[in-house]
């Protein structure tokens, strides 16, 4: 069998070697370049694959075999370049947006190989599922001979699509105008803003006679909760949203869905920066503020303090004749609750909180999470209309049937009135803080919008972004050589996870970054551990257990897990880990110079040079510098010392010695050593 070489076939279909190695390299067959040999049972496969990518060639064409029709294809040449003089009349090519590499490949005929060979000629890296701009896609055209018309017929149809979409999102977003007649009194919803340990659950504890605080790690809360009191026959609903500053997001959640606003101020401690955070956030929801000023039971309690703080912070209080409450309270005494609690009422009246149990229910997410023995659950606070269990609802991208309803003592209930918050048991997944609930008419109905939703989340989220320059692509490789710690995270809810996220974006530092892999509701799965095996992560686990047989996976899959309950840990340990995965900073430390005053032949060894210690210290093993004329000419270490006959360890300022440096003999009088030592000091971010 003759051999056919790739140089053979690159004159047969009239392109060039490179283009065909390409091609040969995109089948999985790798040559080394124009000289090498295909494989004598591949020859006929090659070449009926180059006759599909390039065309029969005419010599071919020409000569049918006898008694069988021959199936002629179209020849095609490699246009030439957009400059070119000969270039030969372009026809059109509609195509619509987004211009996916893969799609443009097969309108115009081409390998996707082949045009990502061609973009790079351009200057341009993409990958077949990567989208290009229209600059660079109607240079490509161009160079295949079409003139690239984007189809703006498509793009008002899409345009016609999404207002329809919208029209439909609007159906379950708006909310239609309530007849007045239909309005009733609802409760007031209050939230408690303010720093972290300065008593905010501690006070609802007193508040509604419960011991939340007790059951929560180190007494932080850790999550968004609700509760329900009666107080003189009329109910307020509490949110409770925690202090410590990782949890703005939730903060900002519990602020966004309340009437009231609680701000507690420890009346020993006075505002801190997360208790103005807080009011911040209180001011943004445009709420009205009651200051509790909490711990009056303490002997170093201090409230006039705290109304001058409140004035510096443009709170005006009652006392200096300003209209924000401020009411002294102790949560462990009781003392000042039931004037708290007055307060809030009165607020609530001048607010005239209203809403129509009767409409179609509406409701905010306050948490949600993944339990054992129910599935995904959420804590939702009804906004309007009642809810009810069987309803068909929609939340976020999650859809399903209310099976079960638990009010805040935990009992179940069958409807939620407006101001009410409520545990729901059958959404078709774990809905995102902050997501509105709606009723639909059916279930039907619900899953589709569900769908639709998570359809356009998914696709703003896939659809790349253009391709970039070659230049892009090397600033990009030169950023990933940055240090990196992969975490996979998993929390018992997602508010939690949310917040250590967030946390974890704001460590500082330039020299390593914190790359979540993913984070997900729920225990601490093999699955997790497969994943992070496969992306070198640390899983860490917030207030979720490891399920059964799975540490002895991590074992297997050299994985670390890393278990907390306090936030605090948390976020101290990866800081730890981050520091643990730099290198040591290496600082020089000065130990002295000395100046060569003569050389010195031996008879075995290298030259000597005899010098004058004029600073600090010569030690043996210490690192050396030669400076001649100020400039640098060595660099190395000492390698010995002698006094006279013997061999020393070091010499002092003032002292003459014998320096022999290693691996340097090119000493010359007057030349400077400098000596010094390399300090390794624990890395910081």
């Amino acid at each position: 069998m003759k051999k056919v070489k790739v140089k053979n076939l690159a004159e047969k279909y009239g392109v060039s070697p490179k283009v065909i190695l390409e091609n040969l390299v995109s089948e999985g067959i790798e040559l080394a370049g124009a000289a090498s040999v295909i494989p004598p049972d591949m020859v006929t496969l090659v070449e009926e694959h180059l006759d599909d990518v390039f065309g029969v060639p005419a010599a071919e064409e020409e000569v049918p075999a006898p008694g069988k029709p021959v199936k002629v294809k179209d020849k095609k040449k490699i246009s030439p370049l957009p400059d070119s003089p000969e270039k030969p009349e372009e026809s059109e090519l509609h195509f619509k947006p987004p211009i996916i590499v893969k799609n443009l490949a097969e309108a115009v005929g081409k390998k996707p190989n082949e045009v990502i060979s061609d973009l790079m000629g351009l200057g341009e890296f993409a990958s077949i599922n990567q989208s290009l701009t229209e600059e660079v896609a109607k240079k490509l055209c161009s160079k295949y001979g079409f003139k690239l018309v984007l189809d703006h017929r498509e793009k008002e149809h899409a345009l016609h699509h999404e207002a329809e979409a919208e029209t439909v999102e609007s159906k379950f977003d708006q909310e239609a105008p309530e007849n007045p007649e239909d309005l009733t009194e609802r409760p007031p919803v209050v939230t408690f803003l303010g720093h972290v340990d300065h008593g905010k659950t501690s006070l609802q504890d007193k508040i509604r006679h419960t011991k939340v605080a007790d059951g929560e790690a180190g007494k932080i809360t850790q999550h968004i909760g609700a509760s329900v009191i009666n107080f003189k026959g009329k109910n307020i609903t509490f949110i409770d949203t925690p202090g410590h500053e990782a949890f703005t997001q939730m903060r900002a959640r519990g602020a966004n869905v309340t009437d009231i606003a609680i701000l507690v101020v420890a009346a020993d401690d006075g505002f801190k920066p997360q208790t103005v955070e807080a009011l911040n956030h209180a001011r943004a929801a445009g709420v009205p503020i009651i200051v509790a000023i909490n711990k009056m039971d303490l002997p170093d309690a201090n409230p006039d303090k705290i109304i001058l703080q409140m004035q510096q912070n443009n709170l005006s209080s009652e006392d200096w004749g300003g209209d924000v409450g401020a009411v002294r309270v102790s949560a462990k005494t009781g003392a000042g609750i039931d004037d708290l609690l007055e307060r809030i009422l009165l607020e609530a009246e001048i607010l005239e909180l209203k809403a129509n149990p009767k409409s179609t229910a509406r409701g905010t997410v306050l948490e949600s999470q993944l339990e054992q023995g129910l599935g995904p659950t959420a804590n939702i606070l009804i906004q309007k209309g009642t809810l009810k269990v069987g309803d068909a609802v929609l939340c976020g991208e999650c859809f399903g049937k209310v099976k079960t309803m638990l009010n805040a003592a935990g009992e179940r209930v069958k409807s939620a009135g407006p101001s009410t918050p409520v545990k729901l048991v059958g959404l078709s997944g774990v809905p995102n803080a902050g997501s509105k609930l709606v009723v639909c008419n059916n279930e039907k109905e619900a899953r589709l919008e569900a769908q639709k939703r998570a359809e356009t989340h998914r696709s703003t989220h896939l659809v790349q972004t253009p391709t970039q320059s070659l230049e892009d692509l090397f600033s990009k490789m030169s950023d990933s050589t940055q240090n990196c710690l992969h975490l996979i995270i998993k929390s018992d809810v997602k508010g939690s996870g949310e917040a250590i996220i967030d946390s974890l974006k704001k460590i500082p530092s330039e020299k390593i970054r914190v790359d979540v892999v993913v984070s997900g509701v729920g225990a601490i799965t093999e699955n997790d551990i497969m994943l992070a095996a496969a992306s070198h992560a640390i899983v860490v686990g917030f207030h979720v257990r490891v399920n059964p047989g799975v540490n002895d996976i991590a074992k297997k899959q050299k994985v670390e897990i890393r278990l907390y309950s306090i936030i605090y840990e948390l976020l101290e340990d990866i800081t730890d880990a981050l520091t643990g995965r730099l290198a040591p900073d290496k600082r020089e430390k000065g130990l002295g110079t000395a100046k060569i005053l003569q050389i010195f032949e031996v008879s075995k060894g290298p030259k000597v040079c005899g010098c004058m210690v004029e600073k600090g210290t010569v030690r043996v093993g210490s690192k050396a510098r030669v400076f001649r004329n100020k400039e640098l000419i060595y660099n190395g270490e000492v390698f010995s010392l002698r006094r006279f006959q013997d061999d020393v360890k070091e010499v002092k300022v003032g002292l003459e010695c014998g320096i022999r440096l290693d691996n340097f003999v090119d000493f010359i009088e007057n030349d400077i050593i400098e000596v010094y030592d390399i300090e390794l000091q624990k890395a910081t971010l």
